[in-house]
């Protein structure tokens, strides 16, 4: 029997800070901690396959989870996009960014308007933009997240990270699923 995203549990985000190195898979322990730009190192990793894959955006509520780090009510609605990060047409990374109503207004209602675009290219480009503390899940078969990231429900768990990210003050939350596959392209031809 499938489950809809709010009815699945949600995964349990700890800080980054108080992880100890010695749960986390050491291959991903670089791209979990790392602070700087996603975008940019998968560009570089992928040199020039790197692409992102729109999967869905729309107003929806956010899980519980989401909506305590941005400080939103339970009932409020934000824009949900979720996008694979793509090396050479192999999703690395799902990306699922939650903007609040209030975030998406002004000059920061070109975050409704990314499509294909990286997110970070935008956030990463902004001097405005303060991030803060990355925190870590593992998540497995039955988290919310889990089969929308991996396509699949059951298999082994998959970790990820987030953050709040602040721009002109205002919050939008992006978490990153890394997937199984991370780091294998297809070979240079």
């Amino acid at each position: 029997m499938k489950h809809s995203l709010a009815e699945r549990r949600e995964p349990r985000w700890r800080r980054g800070a108080v992880i100890s190195r010695r749960v986390l898979p050491p291959p991903l322990i670089s791209w979990l901690l790392q602070t700087p730009s996603l975008t940019q190192r998968l560009k570089q990793d992928c040199c020039g396959g790197f692409r992102v894959r729109l999967l869905s955006q729309n107003w929806q509520r956010p899980m519980r989870n989401e909506c305590i780090a941005l400080g939103m009510r339970h009932h409020e609605f934000g824009l949900v996009r979720q996008v694979h990060l793509l090396c050479h047409q192999r999703p690395w990374v799902f990306a699922r960014t939650v903007i609040p109503i209030d975030t998406a207004t002004g000059a920061e209602r070109r975050l409704t308007r990314l499509g294909t675009r990286p997110l970070g290219a935008l956030l990463f480009a902004d001097r405005t933009v303060r991030r803060d503390e990355l925190e870590i899940a593992s998540i497995g078969p039955g988290d919310a997240l889990y089969a929308v990231a991996t396509g699949a429900h059951d298999g082994a768990a998959v970790w990820g990270r987030r953050s709040v990210f602040r721009i002109a003050d205002k919050p939008l939350l992006v978490s990153e699923i890394f997937l199984a596959g991370l780091g294998e392209a297809e070979p240079r031809r």
